[in-house]
């Protein structure tokens, strides 16, 4: 299987309660899967996300997808879309989960089924992350750091 590419918006606050046992930590999807290894300009990323501002939201309900998968709700979720769409403007071959959802649905997959609510948490950057040759494990491979003014 070819190697993968993510890019997403880490949650640490949400990591007690997601376990994939993947390497791939609490995080809200900004665009998967992303490019090949080989095809991903740094630079270029660096440069699409630095006027984007972090800022803060919080994990403010727990709710199901049709299948059963548990997850959070974020505020402000309107300004992940607004992350993908900048993604996937730039790149429109690429389309958020391979065209397979008519809408985009920020969220925090869970691993469990209660968590504590609210939880306070910040979006400061969009990681990289690059899934192994060996295994399907992931790894981080680049932070870009959410820089504009509000």
């Amino acid at each position: 299987m070819p190697r993968r590419t993510a890019l997403i918006v880490p949650v640490p606050e949400a990591d007690t309660y997601y376990r994939p046992g993947n390497g791939v930590p609490a995080h809200v999807t900004i665009l998967f899967p992303f490019l090949q290894p080989e095809a991903v300009d740094e630079e270029h990323l660096a440069a699409l996300f630095r006027p984007f501002p972090a800022f803060d939201f919080v994990l403010d309900r727990f709710e199901r997808f049709e299948d059963g998968t548990p997850w959070l709700h974020p505020t402000q979720s309107a300004r992940f879309v607004d992350l993908t769409a900048a993604v996937w403007q730039r790149w429109p071959d690429v389309a958020p989960y391979e065209g397979s959802f008519d809408e985009i649905i920020p969220h925090v997959t869970v691993s469990v089924d209660e968590v504590p609510l609210p939880i306070a948490c910040r979006a400061a950057e969009v990681a990289l992350i690059e899934e192994s040759e060996e295994d399907d494990r992931w790894s981080p491979r680049r932070s870009f750091p959410l820089q504009g003014v509000a």
